[in-house]
């Protein structure tokens, strides 16, 4: 179960990731552009990370409120729900 939960959560992360790069190259060219939802959902389904690094390094998204707070904020939450979860179960 945990081995499917970290691989899912590295595929959502590199999805997002890619994403978000995929949006900035459709703004820089004109085109249609990726929701603003699905790029949100992503990150609070658990690819955060892959949005902060992906905000971070094209410099996208990091204008609007929702994502330069919103998103530092659900990687923080999902960082604490794992602390916890990791520190709340015994592995023995």
């Amino acid at each position: 179960m945990l081995f499917f939960l970290f691989y899912g959560l590295i595929l959502l992360n590199l999805l997002t990731f890619g994403l978000f790069m995929l949006d900035k190259h459709k703004a820089k060219k004109g085109r249609w552009r990726i929701p603003e939802s699905v790029l949100l959902i992503l990150s609070v389904l658990g690819g955060s990370m892959g949005a902060l690094m992906a905000m971070s390094l094209f410099r996208h998204k990091t204008q609007k409120k929702l994502f330069s707070i919103g998103i530092p904020v659900v990687f923080i939450l999902q960082l604490l729900l794992a602390v916890w979860l990791i520190l709340s179960h015994s592995w023995a």
